[in-house]
């Protein structure tokens, strides 16, 4: 032992070798953490944007099981403009999403005789959604699905896309100070109208009225009152978030005037006054202000919703709408069960497996597990 200890003390150490050493271990590893926490992001992001393997099966066989037998393309023409039912509408490219928001409003509707759902997808889309709505029934209401490619106007410059657009969403963050030593963050998903939304006037050029739904949706109650609603002179019914305005999100907005202190709105469950709509030139106003921006290169041109129903939109009670089932963690039961419509506004959608595990029950019930095409292509597993 004393040997050891003798022979220990004889070899010098070199202190700054040692540091250097271990930094040289430390940067390593901290470039491996930051590599894996871009992959981990990178990925998440790839989950959430690309359709799943199950979904893409099911389209594909909807399509060709389409061409192969068109036996009961029945419709009805007559109700899908007729201006005294209660018209719904859908933009989706997700068969088992707007069938979710169908079954739903159906099966808690008091009659719905009176109902009319018009799905509006692309052409890709297109006849998967006819075979499988012309196939299933939906107890009296009545189903039309339309390829919104045709509607798309020719007329309008680079500013305008060439193809379907679904509702936009945006993650708004904000950290708050409560005292010295705490900060909080909050995160808020704001979804608003696309392009597609303004070209409603066009499409149901004989209706004055209609109810546009997302298709991240579920309605837990009678929708019908939502039809004899007295919106004054506003053109569009919907839920006004307050704890975003449009001060906050004013370097989005460019140099167009508003009012900073307004509260944004969301989409997922709209009133839209069709007929004011068109008198006060809704969508002419909508593509000037997209245009301004892209041609002065400021502001987001997809935000530019928020300020065309400016002063426009009657606000809608809030217990109409819960939303935050795609993001939010904290949501209690009885806030849930409260609500008349759960929005899986956010990223974690239900139909995909980053969707949060309770709140899907909410929106799986809906979806047949008998059905053929969804066990073969395993989107019920």
């Amino acid at each position: 032992m004393e040997a050891t200890i003798a022979k220990s003390k004889s070899v010098t150490t070199d202190c700054h070798n040692v540091d250097k050493k271990l930094r040289q271990i430390f940067d390593l590893t901290e470039d491996e953490a930051n590599f894996h926490m871009k992959q981990s992001a990178f990925l998440y992001q790839l989950a959430v944007q690309t359709m799943p393997k199950s979904q893409h099966c099911l389209s594909m066989r909807l399509t060709v099981e389409y061409f192969r037998d068109d036996s009961f393309d029945q419709e009805l023409p007559v109700k899908y403009s007729d201006p005294t039912l209660q018209h719904y509408v859908i933009f989706s490219t997700n068969v088992i999403a707007s069938t979710v928001v169908i079954n739903s409003t159906v099966l808690h509707a008091r009659d719905s005789m009176n109902q009319v759902f018009h799905v509006l997808t692309n052409g890709q889309n297109y006849y998967a959604m006819k075979h499988w709505f012309l196939g299933n029934t939906f107890k009296d209401a009545v189903v039309e699905v339309l390829n919104i490619d045709p509607f798309i106007p020719d007329y309008y410059d680079k500013t305008t896309p060439s193809h379907l657009n679904l509702p936009t969403e945006f993650r708004v963050s904000f950290h708050s100070i409560n005292n010295a030593s705490a900060m909080h963050s909050r995160t808020q998903y704001i979804s608003i109208f696309s392009h597609s939304h303004y070209l409603l006037p066009e499409i149901f050029k004989n209706l004055e009225k209609v109810v546009v739904l997302d298709d991240d949706i579920v309605v837990q109650q009678d929708l019908s009152t939502l039809w004899s609603l007295n919106m004054g002179q506003k053109v569009m019914g919907a839920i006004q978030i307050c704890s975003v305005r449009l001060g906050q999100v004013r370097s989005y907005l460019g140099e167009s005037s508003f009012h900073k202190n307004s509260c944004t709105w969301m989409s997922g469950l709209n009133v839209i006054d069709l007929a004011r709509w068109r008198k006060l030139g809704i969508s002419e106003t909508y593509w000037k202000l997209v245009k301004e921006q892209v041609s002065k290169k400021e502001g987001s041109a997809a935000l530019a919703s928020l300020l065309t129903f400016q002063d426009l939109i009657y606000a809608l009670d809030n217990d109409w709408v819960l939303s935050g089932l795609g993001h939010d963690y904290g949501l209690s039961t009885q806030s849930i069960k409260k609500a008349a419509v759960l929005h899986y506004n956010g990223n974690m959608k239900p139909w995909l497996e980053l969707g949060i595990p309770k709140y899907k029950v909410y929106w799986r019930k809906f979806l047949n597990p008998e059905n053929q095409f969804l066990n073969e292509c395993n989107v019920n597993p």
